[in-house]
């Protein structure tokens, strides 16, 4: 979905994708194959993808739905690149963001997590210059510390006082956003907040709503009347915006996850 979002947008960067080396990847995109073969073949056939098997950087540490995300760290690997900017699959892309490979050279820049009140980096974005010896200093942490947390704390030890820092505003709004009454972190300043505004500058929208799941996993109706954004008075009458961008959102997610991967939602 993020490749075909790249695509629909004009993004022009080459577009690679780490898959599990037990994946099967045809030929085609015949009847016949797996679910998750058919999908590695359409990114390969639609929309241009580079395909590369690897070992899937699991560590049970916690919260299970993040044990995989160690993985993402495998780009300090890719050195056949000069930069990769990675981009996390629960987000929806809006915007082309090829700019971002111009930024100062540096091992890594990534966005503030705004929504913290200490000073934290976020790892749903990442632009990363590939090399042996940062690679080597990741996978050090990654594997010799039971403690370091997920693959957003052992970024923030080695690279918090020394990251280039992306712009939180414009590249990484959270979902979440929109449920919020204060909005100064995310805008910066004491203007008022616009939803739609920050929704058409938005490149990239995360969506973390915990304990809402993630956007390919079904939500109970509990769980969205309770998170739901609440309407607001104005002296126009209610002003319903953030809920309805907020509804809007899960909604695009899955109406093009069922058009682009053939199912809505995962089951089970």
């Amino acid at each position: 979905m993020i490749f075909e979002a790249l695509d629909r947008v004009g993004a022009k960067a080459d577009r690679l994708m780490l898959y599990p080396q037990g994946w099967i990847v045809p030929t085609d995109n015949g009847s016949t194959s797996p679910y998750q073969s058919k999908l590695l073949a359409r990114a390969r056939d639609a929309y241009g993808v580079t395909l590369q098997p690897i070992t899937v950087q699991t560590f049970v540490r916690g919260e299970p739905t993040w044990e995989d995300s160690f993985t993402k760290l495998l780009a300090f690997n890719q050195t056949a690149y000069k930069r990769v900017v990675v981009l996390d699959s629960d987000a929806t892309v809006r915007k082309a963001m090829d700019e971002l490979f111009f930024l100062p050279a540096a091992p890594i820049a990534m966005p503030r997590a705004y929504w913290m009140e200490q000073l934290f980096l976020s790892s749903q974005m990442l632009v990363v210059t590939p090399s042996r010896e940062e690679w080597g200093r990741v996978e050090a942490v990654m594997r010799e510390k039971e403690d370091s947390g997920f693959d957003m704390d052992i970024l923030n030890a080695l690279y918090n006082d020394s990251c280039t820092v992306i712009p939180h505003r414009g590249y990484t709004l959270l979902s979440g956003e929109f449920r919020g009454d204060d909005h100064k972190a995310y805008l910066g300043s004491d203007e008022a907040w616009d939803p739609m505004r920050a929704l058409e500058e938005a490149r990239f929208v995360h969506f973390s709503d915990w304990p809402r799941p993630k956007p390919w996993l079904r939500a109970s109706e509990e769980i969205v009347e309770d998170m739901v954004p609440k309407c607001t008075d104005s002296t126009q009458g209610p002003d319903c915006m953030s809920r309805d961008i907020w509804l809007d959102l899960y909604e695009d997610f899955a109406d093009r996850r069922e058009r682009i991967c053939g199912q809505r939602y995962d089951e089970g």
